[in-house]
């Protein structure tokens, strides 16, 4: 079964996480510094890959079925996102929700790059 790196609401103890099915946790990881990370609306996160100016963005790893991928995880995404593979800091290449190209439509986004966690910004929000 493929690795997907969550960052979201979908994480261990997040409002999501049922839609994983039981999928495992594998284990905390880092993105490769290679991407901005964003409040969509604050709603939900967004992984926006870059050439220049990226940091390493924090995140879980799930062993996930592809049914439990196309099932469930997939059409609860928002429309902003799509299924793209990252690389983390380890260098390894694993799937990941990102943001759209071209974008559909963005409500207001907010860079918290720096933070680098969604739960970290939600705590402080």
């Amino acid at each position: 079964m493929p690795l997907i790196f969550l960052n979201g609401s979908a994480m261990r103890g997040g409002p999501l996480n049922y839609l994983l099915g039981g999928a495992p946790f594998a284990g905390e990881a880092e993105t490769a510094a290679r991407y901005r990370f964003y409040s969509v609306g604050d709603r939900f996160p967004g992984l926006a890959p870059v050439a220049d100016g990226g940091a390493p963005i924090s995140g879980e790893l799930f062993d996930i079925s592809l049914e439990v991928l196309r099932e469930k995880l997939l059409p609860a995404e928002p429309p902003e996102l799509e299924l793209g593979v990252i690389e983390l800091q380890d260098n390894r290449s694993v799937l990941s929700m990102v943001m759209r190209k071209p974008p559909t439509s963005y409500p207001e986004l907010i860079d918290i790059t720096e933070i680098g966690s969604w739960k970290k910004y939600k705590k402080g929000a």
